[in-house]
């Protein structure tokens, strides 16, 4: 079941009543909980390898955060959340055990800070490379913490209440992390010899 490539087959427009119909129906029937898993594995699995940087432990963290999901899913409750803000807390307190058990930071994957040539222009491929190398760098630089706050925040999409759902704290608490978060990531890439940063708005 917990296979990170097969064709996923759950619509993504279910209606908030709808998917808590089918959260209800997954505590019952396997079946059910598979179309949640189609549903929202592509957005765990992504979360997780921004946290890890590698393919094979993102998919192994992954099909944890499911496990665990369904492990737990008997006792699960809506209380006003989005189903997808329990599953991102399952996979960020794996994904926090996982890396305090190694002690390492994760290493940029060769296949995240390669470009795509631009016809024509191999020159300006190589510049851009170079400079989302540099982001990466400075982005594993940061802390555990504010590596997974710009995760949610520009790859997600998520607003700074959800992120303090996911992560534990209040929604002004994110925002101080997250002004914060910009500032040390701009002292990095001002460490090197370039770089793009987010463009900054800490009100969402």
């Amino acid at each position: 079941m917990f296979s990170i490539t097969e064709r996923h087959r759950c619509p993504s427009d279910l209606s908030p009543d709808d998917e808590a119909r089918l959260v209800e129906r997954a505590k019952r029937d396997p079946e059910a909980f598979g179309l949640l898993y189609e549903r929202y594995v592509g957005r765990i699995y992504r979360y997780l390898y921004y946290r890890t940087g590698n393919h094979q432990d993102a998919e192994d963290l992954t099909a944890r955060t499911f496990y665990r999901a369904l492990e737990h899913l008997p006792r699960y409750q809506e209380r006003g959340l989005p189903f997808a803000a329990w599953l991102y807390r399952i996979a960020h307190n794996i994904v926090v055990n996982w890396q305090r058990d190694r002690r390492r930071r994760p290493v940029v994957a060769l296949d995240h800070v390669t470009m795509h040539a631009v016809e024509g222009d191999p020159q300006g491929t190589v510049e851009e490379a170079e400079e989302r190398e540099r982001l990466m760098q400075a982005f594993y630089a940061l802390p555990p913490d504010r590596q997974e706050l710009l995760i949610l925040k520009f790859v997600e999409g998520m607003t700074n209440a959800q992120i303090g759902t996911i992560m534990g704290r209040s929604e002004g608490a994110i925002k101080s992390l997250y002004h914060r978060t910009l500032l040390e990531l701009k002292k990095h890439l001002e460490g090197t010899d370039g770089g793009t940063r987010p463009n900054p708005d800490p009100n969402q």
